[in-house]
């Protein structure tokens, strides 16, 4: 009778261990390698940038979301084990601290500040500041922008860096980037500026196709890293190795250029592939 009840105790253990949910730091399941049960795996990307996290009506594409793939495939979670949801930039630190999500893949650049309340895997990419101009355009950077009317979404950051050092900048402002584009096709701006990677998946869209260049001179450097909550050390580890895998198994490149077709982009060689930075 004692043995039966150890031989019962074991096998409730593992049944715990197997049932436990997905999410909130150093949980146990999805191990790489096999499936993590029948839970889901909740990941935050953007659904409003072509290329990079792109809602097609319940159908997701873009690089974030291939890595995010990659990366969940490797933590043990089949693609209908994944729950993709919108991850706007001033949500993300809520969506972790809230549980609403497990990770996030949305362009998200890891800063000392936003390492206060949530944790980093990666970086995964090193994308730069840059500007997206009609092909036949002859500015090659920022210091051409005088005169130039240039456009980037209400509030940016990354145009007002532009205003603040070249003030001679025209600046245009739109509440998202495919109205930046629009216009640009238009004749009535110059130039688009934000991450040259979000730049080249604008320039990819197939109604954009042969239209846009991005300049590929880079002056920012933003690490994409993929979000956790706070004390998330062990899956951060286990997404690092998934991430190095990637890299080395020829999947990143691959995404990359699939994600970028047709919009003149070559990502910056002496940044990329990065190398995941060390769990705190």
């Amino acid at each position: 009778m004692q043995k039966t009840r150890y031989a019962a105790a074991a096998v409730a253990a593992v049944a715990a261990l197997t049932l436990s949910a997905c999410g909130g730091g150093d949980s146990a399941e999805g191990e790489s390698g096999g499936e993590a049960g029948g839970e889901t795996v909740r990941i935050g990307i953007k659904f409003d940038q072509p290329g990079l996290g792109f809602d097609e009506g319940g159908s997701y594409s873009g690089f974030d979301v291939d890595v995010a793939k990659y990366v969940a495939g490797e933590l043990g979670f089949s693609e209908d084990q994944i729950e993709f949801v919108e991850a706007p930039s001033a949500n993300r630190e809520n969506l972790l601290s809230n549980n609403q999500v497990d990770m996030i893949f949305a362009t998200y650049s890891i800063t000392d500040t936003r390492k206060e309340t949530v944790d980093f895997a990666g970086p995964y990419f090193v994308a730069g500041q840059d500007l997206l101009v009609p092909t036949d355009s002859d500015i090659a950077g920022p210091e051409d922008l005088e005169g130039k009317n240039l456009c980037s979404v209400t509030g940016s950051t990354s145009a007002q860096k532009i205003k603040d050092q070249y003030p001679g900048v025209q600046l245009v402002e739109q509440p998202g980037y495919a109205e930046c584009v629009t216009a640009m096709g238009g004749g009535q701006i110059d130039a688009v500026t934000t991450d040259d990677i979000i730049l080249a998946g604008l320039a990819a869209q197939e109604s954009n196709a042969g239209k846009f260049k991005v300049v590929g001179n880079t002056f920012s450097e933003e690490n994409y890293g993929v979000g956790l909550p706070k004390g998330s050390t062990e899956r951060c580890e286990q997404i690092n190795e998934a991430i190095t895998k990637m890299i080395d198994d020829g999947a990143w490149e691959e995404a990359i250029t699939k994600n970028t077709e047709g919009a003149d982009y070559t990502f910056n060689a002496e940044l990329n592939p990065p190398t995941p930075a060390p769990c705190a």
